[in-house]
């Protein structure tokens, strides 16, 4: 299982969010996300989101830990993810290689192409501000079932 970060960046009432669409081979191509990646070797999760934000952004931020999301998945690697939110940061935007980079309103989130089960941890991010733990399970690009805290769904 793999260790990931991913991390929504707010402004006002948006988040900023990566479209994929300049990587070969890309499991996320023609979907929105957050910003975020894979751990390096002895990286904590607050390490990772750093460096990964900066990467991708060219921002220093002051990230929030909100919440751990398990991926399982017939087609995909499994994966941890690490998820969190940055209403603080400094810097100048950058290009990102990875995709296009655009401030998305909270209210439009829904009319974006993105996992389906991220819309659930939106909605979490939203309703809660205690750290939760939510697992979603795929075959091939179709969530099956959810859990929040233990408790499954679906």
């Amino acid at each position: 299982m793999r260790n990931t970060t991913l991390c929504y960046i707010e402004k006002e009432n948006s988040y900023l969010m990566l479209y994929r669409n300049k990587k070969n081979n890309d499991e996320n191509a023609g979907k929105y996300v957050g910003i975020g990646g894979h751990f390096l070797e002895n990286e904590s999760p607050y390490e990772c989101v750093i460096r990964e934000a900066k990467e991708e952004t060219g921002l220093d931020i002051s990230p929030t830990y909100r919440g751990i999301v398990t991926f399982v998945s017939d087609k995909y690697e499994c994966e941890q993810m690490h998820l969190f939110t940055c209403h603080k940061y400094s810097g100048n935007m950058i290009t990102c290689n990875e995709g296009e980079l655009v401030y998305i309103n909270k209210d439009e989130l829904h009319k974006i192409p993105m996992w389906e089960g991220d819309y659930i941890f939106f909605d979490l991010l939203n309703k809660r501000d205690d750290f939760f733990s939510l697992k979603l399970v795929y075959e091939g690009d179709t969530l099956v079932s959810y859990s929040i805290d233990g408790v499954k769904f679906k």
